[in-house]
């Protein structure tokens, strides 16, 4: 798997592709809604990327920025294939992915100056905490990173962090996190969310909506999870994001669950699958059985890689 995420034109996103999906998802591109790809690495890092626009019958505009506005180039190719193998080799880091091709630097305007933010010290220390709570949990996308910065603060008409100042706040503390990641990234080959993960994908093939970090609350998520999965799903698991926070801050993670005919009976079935689902991607399981009582995975050492 190539660690990156492919963006479309109809809005779908692909993560950790291979290198044959990629070169597909590069191959189809050329008709209505479908006529750019947007790559990131994971985890994402500000201002890097590399894009593809093609429209039936034209060029492929195959484009890259390594790191600000003033490092974004750009080339034109005539074929797919091409296309695919810069792409390839930007996603495996390949030294000189780029070599061979000509590569015009693209002018853009500097960026306007981005005023230092006026807060109080409790303000801010509130509003980072926030943002590195969130950070924590790994769910959150840079985008949204920067939207909650951006709102989190605001009382009324006053909104004291404008979008750009949020962005850079976001792109700052998600850039300490990718550094801290760094330091853990080879010391296991699966951490605990990444089993909570694969977990969850078993029971969703066996019939099961199963759903993490699935809405903002427990009202929410019961309200909701009828609706998230298959009309043939037999029950339902999930955690939503005050679980999350939880979990990251070394709590444990509460998961709700349930039948979707409401009787006790198939809510502790399918409770018994959950944990039996867990326990074979060898996580630790607080559950007496009861189906009136939720499950815990605990102890978990919550330490999500993030994407973005």
């Amino acid at each position: 798997m190539l660690a990156i995420t492919v963006d479309t034109e109809n809005g779908r996103r692909h993560s950790r592709v291979t290198a044959e999906a990629l070169a597909d998802l590069v191959r189809r591109i050329g008709g209505e809604d479908n006529r750019f790809l947007v790559v990131q690495l994971i985890p994402d890092l500000p201002d890097v990327f590399v894009q593809v626009w093609h429209e039936a019958g034209g060029e492929y505009t195959l484009e890259y920025r390594d790191g600000s506005a003033d490092r974004h180039f750009r080339t034109l190719l005539d074929t797919a294939e091409p296309v695919i193998a810069a792409m390839t080799g930007w996603a495996r880091r390949t030294a000189d992915w780029n070599a061979g091709m000509h590569w015009e630097r693209l002018d853009f305007e500097p960026p306007a100056d981005i005023p230092p933010l006026d807060l109080g010290a409790d303000d801010r220390t509130l509003l980072e905490t926030r943002i590195r709570e969130v950070i924590a949990g790994g769910y959150a996308t840079r985008a949204q990173l920067a939207e909650l910065a951006e709102d989190y603060l605001v009382s009324g008409d006053v909104r004291p962090v404008s979008p750009e100042q949020a962005r850079q706040l976001a792109d700052r503390l998600w850039l300490e996190r990718v550094a801290e990641q760094a330091d853990w990234d080879d010391e296991e080959e699966e951490s605990d969310p990444e089993r909570i993960t694969r977990a969850f994908a078993a029971l969703e093939s066996a019939g099961l909506t199963a759903r993490e970090n699935f809405t903002c609350c427990r009202s929410c998520g019961q309200a909701e999870i009828g609706g998230a999965g298959s009309p043939e799903a037999r029950g339902f698991v999930y955690f939503h994001s005050q679980s999350t926070d939880a979990a990251a801050s070394g709590h444990g993670l509460t998961l709700m669950y349930g039948g979707f005919d409401g009787s006790e009976r198939t809510t502790a079935s399918v409770g018994r699958e959950v944990v039996a689902a867990l326990e074979e991607c060898g996580l630790s399981v607080e559950w007496n059985g009861d189906p009136g009582q939720t499950i815990t995975v605990a102890p978990l050492n919550w330490r999500k890689r993030l994407v973005g």
